[in-house]
């Protein structure tokens, strides 16, 4: 039965899941052409059902009589946000499993984060609810994501992937001669070149097929590369996120307000097409790889700066970051999920004492938006001096900076240059996640926090309580041997001394 729709993805897809009886897949209308022909009401949306049937018509081109080796199917879609990409992957995956044995495949993603919960997790649900499911054993956890038939598990797979380059020989020929070698990239412009090229040693032979799927965020990669000067050998699809059912409008239309149609960042998350700068990242991997490896040394005499970033949302977490000069690895982050603005307020207290026992000045910077403005009432109620940090406030060099947050950003990049901070991915996740734009005055923006959450990122809570450490002068001294005099005199860095901000930080004192 399966055998029937060796060329008829789109066929596959509509008779495999439960469209008209299971409410949870009722999302998306088909076309009126669709529904004529495959006389169901639900299914994919318009530019999946196109691709679907495009695939098939190259998959008869092709004829494969299970023998000769046959030019790959390469097919690049780049596309703005929440198109559906992971549910096609898995879409495909079933597919080409379920109508070709002895398939042998190959999933990656940008991240292993990406790779496991999101583009993985999707494979698990569609094939649970597939038609031919039952044929396979699908695993899940670190190292172990696989999709095997039952009776043939090493000959008849699909295996997930994580894209580091020390990982590329995964990708090496899966040797499919008789049979479909496939592999599905998500994200794929964040995949590593190196992974691209040894991917390419599995196109050689059998009936191959290569997927790549993603938002277009960066210029100069593979995945350009697929859309340009590689063209000819890829078919290529650009999806604008408006033309889809299933996006939320509400969010696009906010891009676009705040960034502007014509932005990178509108190109990039909206209308699918590639930026006009190189990239959208703000904070580039290489930076923070550098930052995490790099030895420095905090001088005897400066401040301790502790950012304290209150949760905004229920699956949020506080986290209080503390740095001395260039070092910000030396003090563990502190991270508070759940916690109330008294609980919070309490933790700094007790971090912040146990950092003057050094001796060193000690600084506390506050993000006073949402609760933070009750942890900021808490702390001065006791006697704790704390600057307030307002992200959405106007920014020291507004020709330059959208607002507060995208400029204390900016300074934490410029620190990062030659500042060190622990090997913690959370933090590394957050600094590089983080995307940015240009508002109408053409000053930078940043990404919002709701936005991230939007394309599914976590919110940068860790990130941010560094940056808000950046937010303030820091002066440099002990308690006992340097005056106000000095105080005003000695920094470790002012960012700000040629805007005349006309006050110095508050310190703690000693209470």
């Amino acid at each position: 039965m399966a055998g029937y729709f060796y060329d008829k993805p789109l066929a596959f897809v509509l008779f495999a899941y439960e469209w008209d009886r299971d409410r949870s897949l009722q999302v998306v209308k088909l076309p009126q052409e669709y529904r004529e022909t495959y006389d169901t009401e639900h299914g994919p949306d318009a530019w999946a059902c196109e691709l679907l049937e495009e695939i098939g018509s190259q998959v008869t081109e092709r004829a494969f009589d299970g023998r000769t080796a046959v030019d790959a199917i390469r097919n690049a879609i780049s596309s703005g946000h929440g198109i559906g990409k992971s549910a096609i992957t898995a879409w495909l995956v079933n597919w080409i499993m379920s109508t070709r044995p002895n398939a042998r495949g190959v999933v990656t993603a940008n991240t292993a984060p990406q790779l496991e919960s999101k583009t993985w997790a999707e494979i698990g649900k569609w094939t649970k609810r597939c038609i031919f499911g039952e044929w396979f054993d699908v695993t899940a956890g670190k190292g172990a994501m696989r999709m095997t038939m039952a009776e043939y598990p090493e000959s008849w797979r699909c295996d997930a992937q994580t894209c580091r380059e020390e990982n590329s020989e995964s990708f090496a020929g899966l040797h499919a001669a008789d049979s479909t070698p496939f592999y599905i990239f998500d994200e794929a412009s964040a995949i590593p070149a190196k992974i691209w090229e040894v991917a390419e040693g599995g196109m050689t032979d059998g009936a191959p097929m290569w997927f790549a799927f993603g938002n277009p965020t960066r210029t100069g990669t593979k995945f350009f590369e697929c859309f340009n000067g590689q063209r000819h050998r890829w078919n290529i699809r650009q999806i604008d996120s408006r033309t889809c059912q299933i996006t939320n409008k509400n969010q696009i239309d906010e891009w676009v307000a705040d960034y502007g149609i014509g932005s990178d960042f509108v190109k990039v998350r909206v209308l699918g097409e590639f930026p006009s700068a190189s990239s959208l990242q703000f904070i580039s991997r290489d930076v923070v790889n550098d930052a995490q490896v790099r030895e420095v040394s905090a001088e005897r005499h400066e401040a301790f700066v502790v950012g304290v970033d209150p949760a905004r949302f229920g699956d949020d977490s506080s986290v209080i970051w503390t740095r001395c000069g260039r070092d910000a690895r030396s003090w563990a982050p502190i991270r508070l999920k759940g916690a109330d603005t008294m609980t919070l307020a309490a933790r700094v207290v007790e971090h912040v004492n146990t950092l003057r026992l050094a001796g060193n000045r000690v600084i506390v910077n506050v993000d006073g938006g949402g609760v933070g403005g009750g942890v900021i009432d808490r702390l001065r109620s006791i006697g704790f001096d704390v600057n307030e940090v307002q992200f959405g406030g106007r920014a020291m060099d507004p020709r330059k900076w959208a607002n507060r947050r995208a400029e204390i950003w900016g300074l934490m990049r410029e620190w990062l240059a030659g500042g060190a901070i622990p090997r913690d991915e959370m933090l590394a996740t957050d600094l590089t996640g983080v995307e940015y734009g240009y508002n109408a005055a053409d000053a930078i923006l940043l990404e919002k926090k709701e936005s991230m959450k939007a394309r599914g990122l976590a919110s940068p809570d860790s990130a941010d309580a560094l940056a808000i450490t950046f937010a303030v002068p820091v002066p440099v001294g002990s308690l006992d041997d340097i005056g106000p005099a000095v105080m005003h005199k000695a920094q470790e860095y002012d960012p700000y001394a040629s805007m005349n901000r006309g006050h110095e930080p508050l310190v703690l004192g000693a209470r």
